[in-house]
């Protein structure tokens, strides 16, 4: 793809919403690419202005104050969605983000983008009740409305991606015991997956590389496993290393002392199952996953965790063993490290995952897959981030005795620039190369937009 194919794409077309006549679901997503575009801009704009002012004044404040004619409309909606009830025993509050999302691909969709290769925008609304009663218990219920988990997934979806109880037991606030669905507890980046936190837009490549292991159809022998490297992604048979922030159902304990925290958790399924084992009356816990962290913080700036990871990753539904296999008798086994570092106006955080697929009929399939990440503030509302994102795989020997190497190694960098105009809006725009070995490119460049309102 040209430099003169990527700076088209992002031009405001307006013809498309005035021209031919089109359904009104695809009328509504034609108008919302160049709403979306005009709204970025203004955003940036804004932001960049705001920043001028607050430089040329030594008086002028970075954000606009809490009180008198600083408060914004977001913050008077803020008051208005809390509660304290029972006599102020109970507190009741109701947050959200608002999602608008475009984005350009030159190819194939990368990534755990699904459809075509052409340009979509993506809306998405976020709800998160949050009710703690007391000292020691906290529920957290999130519901989300968009075109699927992942971009393009579905046509229309609404359902809820975490809901969990929370008992505190002691007062010193050292032990957490939970239930229900949540993120896994594995690694660094769950912690600031959404979109308000996330300085870029996409996930790093670990948790969304789509690799040959699939949970639904086993391949009748290793040769036509290996095969599969040949062709494009089938994302509704494969699966990535870890799926995302993998909201699995299930149970788990946290424990905090000094500078240490551990947690462990028992789920009903792996960390690369797909968004619709999650819940527990779609997958049951005939075959759980058990997953565990350790951190600990050696001084204010760094943060250190091992995560352990193992459970059956087929479905036991699809076409995944045949005569003689069990699907409980085939697991995925991750191992990860990771670390945060936080210096002034700098953020970095970095991954590593070391996994396994035990492939029916095949064996082991071993990957390696790690990111590092950074993001820098560069004014009080503009921020830079840039991740650097690899993966590699193991050999594997072919029917003819042959080792080979099961996907292909893959590197890819992600760049973006934001801006955080108030406590309540907020834009990003990113640009990601991909490569991977072998002619066969999955989506090499990437351009994405997105827009959030936060309340």
């Amino acid at each position: 793809m040209s430099w003169r194919r990527a700076r088209s794409a992002l031009v405001v077309r307006w013809d498309g919403c005035a021209g031919r006549r089109r359904s009104r679901a695809a009328f509504a997503i034609g108008c919302s690419r160049p709403l979306a575009a005009l709204a970025i801009v203004v955003t940036f704009a804004a932001g960049l202005a705001a920043d001028a002012r607050a430089l040329a004044s030594t008086d002028a404040p970075a954000v606009a104050s809490a009180g008198g004619e600083g408060i914004t409309l977001g913050d008077r909606l803020d008051r208005q969605l809390v509660a304290d009830v029972a006599g102020g025993r109970a507190r009741v509050q109701l947050s959200g983000l608002f999602d608008l999302e475009g984005y350009y691909i030159d190819q194939r969709p990368p990534g755990l983008i699904f459809g075509g290769d052409d340009s979509f925008a993506n809306p998405r609304l976020s709800l998160f009740l949050d009710t703690r009663v007391g000292r020691s218990w906290y529920l957290f219920v999130e519901a989300r409305a968009d075109r699927g988990f992942d971009p393009r997934e579905d046509s229309a979806s609404f359902r809820f991606d975490q809901y969990f109880l929370r008992w505190t037991p002691l007062a010193a606030g050292v032990l957490d015991l939970q239930v229900g669905k949540f993120a896994t507890v594995v690694g660094n980046w769950v912690a600031r997956h959404d979109s308000w936190t996330n300085p870029l837009i996409n996930a790093p490549l670990p948790y969304e590389n789509v690799t040959t292991a699939s949970d639904v159809k086993a391949a009748p022998s290793a040769s036509a496993f290996l095969d599969r490297r040949r062709i494009p992604d089938k994302k509704r048979e494969w699966v990535p290393l870890v799926w995302g922030p993998a909201y699995t159902s299930g149970a788990a304990v946290f424990a905090r002392h000094g500078a240490t925290d551990v947690a462990l958790e028992v789920k009903n399924a792996s960390l690369s199952s797909r968004p619709k084992e999650w819940d527990a009356r779609a997958r049951g816990f005939a075959y759980p996953t058990v997953e565990g962290r350790i951190g600990w913080r050696p001084s204010a700036a760094w943060t250190l965790g091992a995560s352990l990871s193992g459970g059956t990753y087929l479905d036991d539904d699809g076409d995944t063993t045949g005569v003689g296999f069990r699907v409980g008798s085939h697991h995925e086994t991750v191992a990860a490290v990771d670390a945060a570092y936080s210096w002034r106006h700098l953020q970095l955080w970095a991954e590593t995952f070391v996994g396994r697929f035990e492939i029916p009929r095949v064996g082991n399939a071993d990957t390696v897959a790690y990111y590092v990440e950074g993001r820098y503030q560069l004014t009080p509302r503009l921020f830079a981030a840039l991740r650097w994102n690899q993966q590699f795989f193991g050999d594997i020997e072919n029917d003819h005795g042959h080792d080979r190497t099961w996907d292909q190694d893959a590197w890819r960098v992600d760049t973006a620039i934001g801006c955080r105009l108030n406590r309540h809006v907020q834009a990003k725009l990113q640009y990601s190369y991909k490569h991977q070995r072998g002619d066969l490119q999955q989506g090499e460049q990437l351009v994405a937009a997105q827009l959030t309102l936060k309340f």
